[in-house]
């Protein structure tokens, strides 16, 4: 081997080998972020996030925060849309039967003078069961203690605000508009997604694609990632599976099986939906659900997946429609 042509490898090792390096700095940067917006979200301060509390309304605060660090856009004068929910008086010390509580949204504009005219949504709820006891939908209503949801919701909320600061970082800004939401409500019947696809700041047939995570912070040792409903907009199977390769991830596809969490409301009204999650646990609806549990580094890896499938549709460049499912 000549010098010349054993200088060549070593330059093309050298870079594969840095190439390497800054890709893993990456994914421990993200899971050191996914770390810090779930132990503020889970932590006991927050009191479980019930609506109508403080707590809630604290987590609400945290949100919008990030979307104005991350320059979303307001729809009118607000990053809150407001909303009221009937709650059992009693339940999680409750004194009154009609509590107030917000979605947080905001949006980036898309690129493309024709396609930023419709809308991708990505979302998670960022309520949980509070206190728990007896009315609400904790699987130990004989225990009154705070019911952190880790995993229940704020990993999505953690995915979420990653991939936000992703988007924030590109270059390169996607075609569609992105619709960024974190929902109350979830807990009690989808109550923030409701009350969102039926007071849409934007035209019904503007919004393609929902993509919704909720409990994607346990990522199990194969590493699966669940959703269903990706055969909602054309070939959105092929594209999550494609999604799959070298990503770290197996990605487990399903075209209907749309779920119970928020897109399921998007679905119901004919707005093309996909549910992500890393699966369920005995620690759901339990004050056991907490941030020791937490795999940081797997939600890395699911936000990057996520990221990267918002993107792709986000750019699109076959029109997207509604495909219901069996």
């Amino acid at each position: 081997m000549n010098y010349f042509k054993a200088l060549k490898y070593k330059l093309i090792f050298i870079c594969a080998l840095f190439c390497g390096i800054n890709l893993n700095a990456q994914k421990y940067a993200m899971g050191e972020t996914f770390y810090k917006h779930d132990k503020y979200l889970s932590s006991d301060k927050l009191e479980g996030r019930f609506i109508g509390t403080k707590g809630n309304n604290d987590a609400a605060k945290y949100i919008l925060k990030y979307f104005k660090q991350y320059d979303l856009k307001k729809f009118g004068d607000s990053y809150y849309q407001p909303f009221k929910v009937f709650v059992k008086e009693g339940i999680n010390k409750m004194k009154s039967d009609s509590v107030s509580t917000q979605n947080v949204v905001g949006y980036l504009e898309g690129s493309d003078p024709n396609l930023k005219n419709e809308y991708i949504v990505i979302g998670a709820h960022y309520d949980h069961w509070g206190w728990g006891g007896t009315g609400s939908g904790s699987k130990k209503k004989d225990t009154i203690a705070i019911h952190n949801g880790a995993d229940d919701n704020a990993s999505g909320v953690s995915a979420l605000l990653c991939i936000l600061q992703e988007l924030s970082k590109s270059k390169n800004k996607p075609k569609r508009s992105i619709i960024f939401i974190s929902f109350s409500g979830e807990e009690e019947g989808l109550m923030g997604s409701k009350y969102f696809v039926s007071h849409l700041p934007v035209k019904k047939e503007a919004v393609k694609v929902m993509l919704n995570m909720d409990m994607v912070g346990r990522l199990n040792a194969e590493k699966h990632i669940y959703m269903g409903g990706a055969g909602t907009f054309p070939d959105g199977v092929e594209l999550m599976k494609k999604l799959g390769e070298n990503s770290g991830l197996n990605p487990q596809v399903f075209a209907g099986d749309v779920g119970g969490s928020d897109h399921v409301t998007f679905y119901k009204d004919s707005i093309s939906a996909v549910g992500f999650h890393t699966g369920g646990h005995p620690q759901y609806h339990t004050p056991e659900d907490d941030i020791d549990l937490i795999n940081s580094e797997g939600g890395a890896l699911v936000s990057q997946y996520i990221y990267n499938a918002l993107i792709s549709i986000a750019n699109y460049e076959k029109g997207l429609h509604f495909i219901k499912q069996d």
